[in-house]
């Protein structure tokens, strides 16, 4: 049985971790650490903590879905306290970057900023249609609930990561947020990120290709936040038994 300690436990998807492990035939929540109050009964055997360092010494790997400032004191625990770790946090800081960068060189880390299959998938369908239409314009839209602190998405910017990666540019060269104004003609290069909020939105991404006189736009809904737990576990299952190295959710699904 595999223990596994959970970051971000009073958020939408911990809750739903703590659920869909109540039930797992192979890994079970063994503790969880919180910021604030969790509403959530747990069983008597399960740890309850504020501590990193005895969230890691209570579970064989954890599960990350917090906030920046959260998964930079996880990082420095790891370091010290070495665990597998499955981080889907995003709106890193470039520190708090480096820092997973540098710890992965010493522990098993798995990071991806939408754990779905479905996204999986889009961001090589993305990487060949940007590098196979090379004249089409390149539009992201993404679309989340009122209460998402970051924007553009982290899922978002890989997926124009992906689009730059199809035509050999680096993404943070080309990539506009905004345009407003007397801006002029939009360039041949430049990949716009573009973020929407509004009420229960779990999550929706469109990547548009756009030429004269046609277009064709890769979309993917997330209807659910099962998704991204359910994703979690599965990669979690599949990183408890990797060496120490950076991974993405594409090496646990093998795409």
């Amino acid at each position: 049985m595999i223990n596994v300690g959970i970051v971000g436990s009073t958020g939408r998807v911990g809750g739903l971790l703590i659920d869909n492990l109540k039930n797992d035939a192979t890994a079970r929540v063994s503790a969880v650490h919180v910021f604030d109050d969790l509403e959530k009964d747990l069983d008597k055997n399960i740890l309850i903590t504020n501590s990193m360092n005895e969230l890691l010494e209570n579970c064989d790997i954890v599960i990350d879905f917090s906030a920046p400032v959260a998964t930079e004191e996880l990082l420095e625990s790891a370091l010290k306290n070495p665990k597998p770790l499955v981080i889907a946090t995003t709106g890193f800081t470039v520190h708090q970057q480096n820092l997973l960068t540098e710890a992965s060189e010493e522990i098993p880390i798995l990071y991806s900023s939408n754990m779905s299959v479905g996204i999986a998938l889009l961001k090589q369908l993305v990487q060949k249609v940007s590098a196979t239409l090379e004249d089409f314009d390149i539009e992201i839209v993404e679309q989340h609930h009122k209460h998402k602190v970051d924007a553009p998405s982290g899922t978002a910017l890989t997926l124009g990561e992906f689009a730059a990666k199809g035509r050999g540019l680096d993404l943070d060269a080309v990539r506009v947020s905004g345009r407003d104004g007397q801006i002029g003609a939009r360039t041949k290069d430049e990949i716009a990120v573009m973020a929407l909020r509004g009420g229960d939105i779990v999550g929706r991404h469109t990547v548009g290709f756009y030429n004269d006189g046609e277009f064709l736009e890769l979309n993917h809904t997330a209807t659910s936040r099962d998704t991204f737990s359910k994703g979690a576990i599965r990669a979690a299952k599949w990183l408890v038994s990797q060496d120490k190295g950076l991974y993405s959710i594409n090496d646990c699904l093998g795409i």
